[in-house]
C-alpha cells in the first residue's frame, strides 16, 4: 500500500496508440490521475472508462492528466481500445505483477471457464501531485463500485480553491 505524501513508483508502459506512458515525464498543472482497471474482460471497467472518456475534457480543464492502466496484454488492450467508447482516454497496458504489487493493488486469479487473464489487478484510482507524491487513493479488492466522477470533479475544485492538504499522512 502506498502512503499519502510518499512518491509513487514510476511507470513506463506501452499505450494502445503506439506510444508510451512514462509517469515521471508527466507535468500536470494539478494532478496525474491513474485509473487502474481489471482489463478487457470486465464490463464494469468498460462502463466506468466509457464514462470517464466522455468526461475527459472536464478533468483536463482542471489540469489533470488522466490515464487508464491495466495488466492486459497488448492484444487484449487493443481489443478494449477498439471495442470500448473511451474516446481520447489513454489506455496503458502490460503492467506487471511486480509493478501492481508496488502500487499496492489487489491481484486476482482467473475463474475457471472465464475470459479473465490468468492474473489481473483489481481497480484503483490515484491522484498524484506534480511531484508524483500520492494525494488521494482508492484501492479496491473487487470490481464493484467506483469513485463517482461528479464527486471527484467537485473534490478537485474544492482542493484547488481551499489549497486542501494531503490527508492520511499519519498512517
Amino acid at each position: 500500500m502506498l502512503t499519502p505524501a510518499t512518491t509513487a513508483p514510476d511507470l513506463d508502459l506501452p499505450l494502445t496508440i503506439d506510444a508510451r506512458f512514462v509517469l515521471s515525464d508527466q507535468r500536470p498543472d494539478a494532478f496525474t490521475m491513474l485509473v487502474f482497471y481489471r482489463g478487457s474482460h470486465c464490463p464494469i471497467c468498460k462502463r466506468y472508462l466509457t464514462q470517464l472518456g466522455g468526461r475527459l475534457e472536464e478533468f483536463t480543464r482542471r489540469g489533470i492528466n488522466v490515464f487508464a492502466v491495466s495488466m492486459d496484454s497488448p492484444e487484449r488492450a487493443a481489443s478494449a481500445h477498439k471495442e470500448w467508447d473511451t474516446r481520447d482516454l489513454p489506455l496503458a497496458h502490460s503492467l506487471s505483477e511486480d509493478q501492481a504489487r508496488q502500487w499496492g493493488l489487489f491481484l486476482s486469479q482467473a475463474r475457471p471457464d472465464s475470459e479473465e487473464p490468468e492474473v489481473f489487478s483489481e481497480p484503483a484510482l490515484f491522484l498524484l501531485k506534480p511531484d508524483r507524491s500520492v494525494y488521494f487513493e482508492v484501492v479496491q479488492s473487487a470490481p464493484f463500485t467506483r469513485p463517482d466522477l461528479d464527486q471527484l470533479l467537485e473534490s478537485v475544485d474544492f482542493i484547488a480553491k481551499q489549497d486542501y492538504p494531503t490527508r492520511g499522512t499519519l498512517t
